[in-house]
């Protein structure tokens, strides 16, 4: 996979965009706004294999010796994936690559 690092790497502005095969697609990603320490905003644009925009909201609230973290993609649905959700449980198809990339994110952070 090609990954490509914008010129700003941190913070509000960063950029990142990779290219992949099949599996992975390619897309775009750009932090739109990090206030620390409670929230990271990233929009993200996918192009392959399916064109979407969507916004991810990551929140931090600290809780006892630790921290929760909540991550949430909203954006809009075109009317064909609105069909497709109808006959399929999308949040049932992605909530395991959202578990993964919170306990990936959990693992990373206790390091």
């Amino acid at each position: 996979m090609k990954r490509i690092y914008g010129a700003t790497t941190a913070g509000k502005g960063a950029t990142y965009a990779w290219e992949g095969n099949g599996n992975v697609g390619s897309g775009s990603m750009e932090i739109l706004n990090a206030p620390a320490p409670s929230q990271v905003t990233i929009k993200l644009d996918f192009m392959r294999p399916f064109e979407a925009h969507n916004v991810a909201d990551f929140t931090l609230m600290p809780r006892g010796d630790g921290t929760i973290v909540t991550w949430a993609m909203h954006g809009p649905v075109p009317y064909k994936f609105k069909i497709v959700h109808l006959f399929m449980n999308v949040d049932k198809m992605v909530g395991g690559q959202f578990a993964e990339g919170l306990a990936n994110l959990k693992a990373a952070a206790e390091k």
